[in-house]
């Protein structure tokens, strides 16, 4: 018998993450942007209404258009397959996960008159989290050192100078994350063995 080429879901939380992020582009291309409003972007809203809370997670799957989409899931496929194998796909989920509440509650709490939508604090977490994948006991890779000083640097820049409808906020708090994420697992591993 020969050998047949098969498919492989081989990285099934970045897989998956991608194809809702597509499902909620699309849904919100079709409905004209109001799905996109009402699930998949995280803005000041009151306390009490229970979709608040739904969007302080969902946001990062909504996207304004497929341009902003393919960028993010191309990092995301990009350096997703590596860390979810890496760090094991529960770790990666609760990274991502940690990222979207902290910028969606950050943005609710910080800016009244912004929505914030996209996976783009999520890409940033996983930048600063694959510097750490050539860590090792005792050290800190100088790889980390100079990604995050150059990111955040440029963020900040961006921040202050730049008025461009990309929450820069995001970047910080999602590269901030993966650095954590990165280091505290390392450690715990070198701990362990």
């Amino acid at each position: 018998m020969k050998n047949r080429i098969r498919l492989k879901y081989n990285a099934p939380v970045v897989l998956t993450f991608v194809l809702l992020c597509f499902a909620a582009t699309l849904l919100g291309q079709i409905g004209s942007g109001f799905l996109t409003r009402l699930l998949f972007s995280t803005y000041r809203s009151a306390w009490l209404d229970p979709l608040a809370y739904l969007r302080l997670f969902t946001h990062v799957l909504g996207h304004a258009d497929w341009s902003h989409f393919a960028g993010n899931a191309i990092y995301i496929l990009l350096l997703g397959p590596m860390l979810e194998e890496k760090y094991g796909a529960k770790t990666l989920l609760y990274a991502m996960l940690a990222t979207a509440f902290a910028t969606g509650l950050l943005n609710a709490l910080l800016f009244s008159n912004v929505a914030l939508l996209g996976a783009s604090g999520i890409v940033f977490s996983f930048i600063l989290l694959s510097s750490f994948t050539s860590f090792s006991a005792g050290d800190i890779p100088l790889t980390a050192i100079v990604v995050a000083i150059l990111y955040i640097g440029q963020e900040i820049v961006n921040g202050v100078f730049l008025q461009d409808n990309i929450s820069n906020m995001a970047h910080i708090v999602g590269g901030v994350i993966g650095t954590v994420f990165g280091y505290c697992t390392n450690i715990r591993k070198k701990k362990a063995k």
